[in-house]
């Protein structure tokens, strides 16, 4: 029997350094102030903008290459190891300073995310920029925004051809969006967008099973987009994942920043896509809160006013977005959406994937604080 060998106190210096470099940066998000202010506002700002001039060049997706070539070095460091463990023995002498590189790693990787963007989940946000209050909303409220959602829908389907939606290509959609935030910025000063860097997903083939339409990559700056969904679904996700480039981390913010951006384009598809999208949330919350007042009588008279209320070109729009994706549900998306939901509460996001939806309260009390300006 091999005696174990004496493991030197300099294995543990490095993890430990990082440790507290990890702590640091977690405490520092206890100061939401001092992010908004040094971080979101100020250096994040260069190292967003440094990271699309850097990827902008690709017509492909570079972060997602990254996460490819990073999932193999994992695997082939698994299996080296396993092999060596095999090989050697499982001593402690061999199994420790494995355990140690690996916290190392994993501490690297959260060290950088925060640095690159993941301090924007502790800003201040929205909120502080737009002045706004979003305190708790009635279900009257809810009922009156989505009222005027669908009659905003109308409006803008009205614009469009009567048959088809316009199938424009997705880089004119990119393009557009770029636009929007551009006009945005004219009456939003943080607003500003430079360097554009959205690019098509490479994991599409990939989407329904893992149940996503947009992401962010922090560590190339990049914001990817799902390209085989309904076009009328491609606006407001594009405006989405740009709000995220822009510092927005909270899934609420990023959709009212999009939201915003969108509206701001005057194209009526834009616009339409926002409504859209919007509309979803604000009509779920709407039935939510109406089934929560246990009045069926109510619940069913509202769905009926909706529907009458809202265009046959609208509804069928609405639907043909609905069956695309019931038709292409994978229970294996319904795994990841729980684990997405549990990083989103980690990261001060406490209702998950629930969070998409409070962005009813934020528009609400936006058009309460500036609609009769």
């Amino acid at each position: 029997m091999k005696p174990m060998a004496k493991l030197s106190p300099v294995l543990f210096i490095r993890p430990a350094f990082l440790l507290l470099m990890a702590l640091l940066l977690h405490i520092l998000g206890y100061f939401p102030k001092a992010v908004e202010n040094w971080y979101s506002t100020g250096i994040y700002k260069g190292i967003s903008s440094t990271l699309r001039v850097l990827t902008k060049w690709a017509p492909f997706s570079i972060g997602d290459c990254l996460y490819i070539l990073f999932i193999i070095s994992m695997l082939v460091a698994l299996i080296r190891s396993i092999v060596r463990l095999q090989r050697e023995g499982w001593t402690a002498g061999l199994l420790v300073p494995m355990l140690l590189n690996l916290f190392s790693k994993i501490l690297w990787i959260y060290i950088v995310f925060r640095l690159l963007w993941g301090l924007n989940y502790d800003r201040l946000g929205i909120e502080y920029q737009l002045k706004l209050s979003k305190k708790g909303y009635e279900t009257e409220d809810v009922i009156r925004l989505s009222n005027r959602l669908i009659d905003s829908l109308n409006a803008c389907r009205q614009r469009l051809p009567d048959t088809l939606l316009p199938q424009p290509p997705v880089d004119s959609i990119f393009r557009m969006a770029g636009i929007g935030y551009a006009r945005a910025w004219d009456e939003y000063s943080f607003l500003n967008y430079t360097h554009r860097s959205i690019k098509p997903s490479l994991f599409t083939s990939l989407a329904d099973w893992m149940g996503f339409t947009g992401y962010y990559n922090p560590f190339t700056g990049e914001a990817q987009v799902r390209t085989d969904v309904p076009k009328l679904v491609l606006p407001f996700v594009a405006c989405h994942e740009i709000a995220h480039q822009l510092g927005y981390a909270s899934e609420s913010e990023a959709n009212m920043v999009g939201l915003l951006a969108a509206l701001a384009s005057g194209d009526p598809f834009f616009r339409y896509s926002a409504y859209n999208d919007l509309f979803s949330y604000a009509q779920r919350e709407e039935l939510y809160l109406l089934a929560m007042d246990k009045d069926s009588t109510r619940f069913q008279q509202v769905i009926q006013a909706n529907r009458e209320r809202m265009d046959t070109l609208v509804r069928k729009d609405r639907k043909e977005v609905r069956e695309f994706f019931q038709q292409r549900q994978h229970k294996t998306s319904a795994t990841l959406n729980n684990l997405y939901d549990q990083y989103l509460r980690i990261n001060n996001q406490e209702a998950g994937l629930k969070s998409y939806d409070e962005v009813i309260g934020w528009f609400i009390a936006y058009l309460k604080k500036y609609e009769n300006k």
